[in-house]
C-alpha cells in the first residue's frame, strides 16, 4: 500500500461539501457535518457547503457551478444514493463528468 510522503510540504485543498437529501437540514446534516469538521481539522478550507434534494437537475447544477468555480479544488458529495426511484445523485454526477 502506498504511503503519504512526508518529505512532500502540505497543501491544503478548498473543499466543498454537497449533501443531497430530502430530508435532510443543515441542523441535522451528520454526514455533512463530518465531513466538514474532518476536512477542516485536517488543514483543508470549506469552500462552500450546500444541501440539495433528490432532483437530478438541481443536483448537476450544482455541481456544474462548483466545478467552474476557481476558488474550489474539490467536491465531496454524501447522500442521495439509497434505492428509491428519487434517488438519483449518481445519475447526476454522471451528468457532469467529463
Amino acid at each position: 500500500m502506498a504511503k503519504i510522503d512526508e518529505t512532500k510540504p502540505f497543501r491544503p485543498l478548498r473543499i466543498a461539501v454537497l449533501t443531497v437529501s430530502d430530508t435532510r437540514r443543515p441542523e441535522d446534516d451528520r454526514s455533512g457535518n463530518t465531513l466538514a469538521d474532518r476536512l477542516t481539522t485536517a488543514g483543508h478550507h470549506l469552500a462552500a457547503r450546500a444541501i440539495c434534494t433528490d432532483d437530478r437537475a438541481l443536483i448537476a447544477a450544482r455541481l456544474r457551478t462548483w466545478v467552474e468555480d476557481p476558488a474550489i479544488d474539490v467536491i465531496l458529495s454524501t447522500g442521495g444514493t439509497g434505492l428509491t426511484g428519487r434517488d438519483v445523485t449518481v445519475e447526476a454526477h454522471r451528468d457532469v463528468y467529463e
